[in-house]
């Protein structure tokens, strides 16, 4: 008898587990979006742990992993050689990941805890946006480790043998680059190109493996300044930099603009718990509205989803550990820092509306807008069928309506820090309506979402 209720429960979690397991993804049809293999819409909600694979050992990656799936997470950025001297301080079990620093030999006792981290992760319903390597490993500037070991040669068997490795995993999403843009007059570019062409010929490329690139922050373009035409880049990425205040949506913007039609996001954003513009003296640090003001600016600008990141969680900062830029707190109590909890409502508000034929409008924010933190931004369904408007101190804002596709609006006001939505006013369609908030000041903003009232849509975020 016991043993049956054993099997019985065993047979259960096996389902439960194997329900959650990550489908294959895969770029709409209109390239804007990520969908699963079944075609059901993928908003990207990434949490950053460049240091995942390295620092962590398996109980550590087991609490990890579970907290930020609970928290709404479906996306994961881990590097397999690592930024804090990743190749010659081994992990917790004692492995580096290359033999003599040589791309030509890897370690497959180092590599077995990688895999193990990824299966956890598909476990869990969670895909690893895996960077083969951090971009010190090519060249280090100032601010690098290293030591640099790849070239075009080397670049590309590395990339075709962790393709292979990994081409089976269906929650594995290819980033190459590494806080590093190419080097004028250098072979940086061929280097990144040989490393997905190695990863291409392993897997298949595009649908059996997307891929993208991680730049360092550009004044417009991150991955497309140097691989938008390129056919293994299948969305672009964004870093935007570690200062509030900056207009993020604009590279957003950038790229949506561009041809051929690609995805785009930003894939690092400020982190929570991050000295602001790397001066805590005088600038002190990121708050969580910061966070939430880069979050749905990017969105509501046309991006496919968000990254987040915490200072203390990507270097997974312990005390017996050397800081990087001065983190506030070991890794495991900043993983309930405000963002990290709030970052899901983006994610719940975006997906209760209909989201492959979302696009930016800014055309609805009536008048010139100063470039501050006060910026309201504005999208809507392609069909008229909804729109959101995102006040980012609630600011009284004049808007444009005449776009939806009904005459009379059913209003909503949904609160980015707790998730929450109560209903507005009923309005008529027309060019010119006043909305204020229902509170602003800094720390104050709100999403206003505006229905057809013949869609029926339910409360937003539900």
């Amino acid at each position: 008898m016991h043993i049956r209720t054993v099997c019985l429960f065993i047979g259960i979690v096996l389902l439960f587990t194997s329900n959650l397991k990550a489908q294959k993804l895969k770029v709409s049809e209109n390239n804007r979006y990520l969908v699963t293999e079944d075609g059901a819409p993928f908003f990207w909600l990434a949490d950053t742990a460049w240091e995942l694979f390295h620092r962590c050992n398996r109980e550590e990656v087991n609490m990890y992993l579970e907290k930020r799936a609970e928290q709404g997470f479906n996306v994961i950025q881990a590097v397999a050689l690592a930024e804090i001297d990743g190749l010659n301080t081994p992990n917790p079990y004692g492995e580096i990941p290359l033999l003599n620093n040589d791309p030509k030999i890897p370690n497959d006792r180092y590599f077995q805890h990688v895999d193990y981290v990824i299966r956890k992760a598909d476990s869990l319903g969670i895909y690893i946006a895996l960077l083969p390597t951090w971009g010190d490993k090519l060249f280090k500037e100032s601010w690098g480790v290293g030591p640099e070991v790849f070239t075009p040669d080397n670049a590309k068997v590395f990339g075709r043998w962790i393709g292979n490795r990994y081409k089976d995993f269906d929650n594995i999403i290819w980033i190459v680059g590494g806080d590093r843009n190419p080097r004028k007059g250098s072979n940086d570019v061929m280097v990144w190109r040989q490393m997905a062409a190695g990863i291409v010929e392993a897997t298949g490329g595009n649908e059996n493996g997307l891929m993208s690139f991680h730049p360092q922050p550009t004044k417009l373009g991150g991955s497309s300044t140097w691989f938008h035409q390129d056919t293994w880049l299948d969305f672009n990425m964004h870093q935007t930099g570690h200062c509030a205040n900056k207009g993020t949506y604009k590279h957003i913007t950038h790229d949506y603009n561009l041809s051929p039609t690609k995805p785009v996001l930003d894939g690092e954003p400020l982190y929570e718990d991050h000295p602001n513009c790397f001066n805590a003296k005088e600038l002190g640090y990121s708050s969580a509205r910061d966070i939430r003001r880069i979050m749905y600016w990017n969105v509501f600008a046309g991006a496919f989803g968000q990254t987040y990141g915490c200072h203390d969680v990507w270097q997974m900062y312990k005390l017996d550990k050397k800081g990087i830029n001065g983190p506030l707190r070991p890794w495991p109590e900043a993983l309930d820092l405000p963002m990290a909890t709030q970052a899901k409502h983006l994610k719940k508000l975006m997906l209760s509306r209909p989201f492959l034929s979302r696009i930016p409008d800014q055309e609805m924010v009536i008048g010139n807008q100063e470039e501050t933190e006060d910026y309201v931004i504005a999208t809507r369904d392609s069909g008229g069928t909804y729109a959101m408007v995102y006040f980012p101190t609630g600011k009284e804002t004049e808007l444009d309506f005449s776009k939806l596709n009904t005459d009379t609006l059913k209003t909503w006001w949904y609160d980015p820090r707790t998730g929450n939505a109560f209903e507005g006013e009923i309005l008529p369609r027309k060019d010119k309506t006043a909305i204020t908030p229902p509170t602003s000041g800094k720390g104050n903003d709100w999403v206003l979402v505006a229905d057809a009232v013949n869609a029926n849509f339910r409360a937003p975020g539900r």
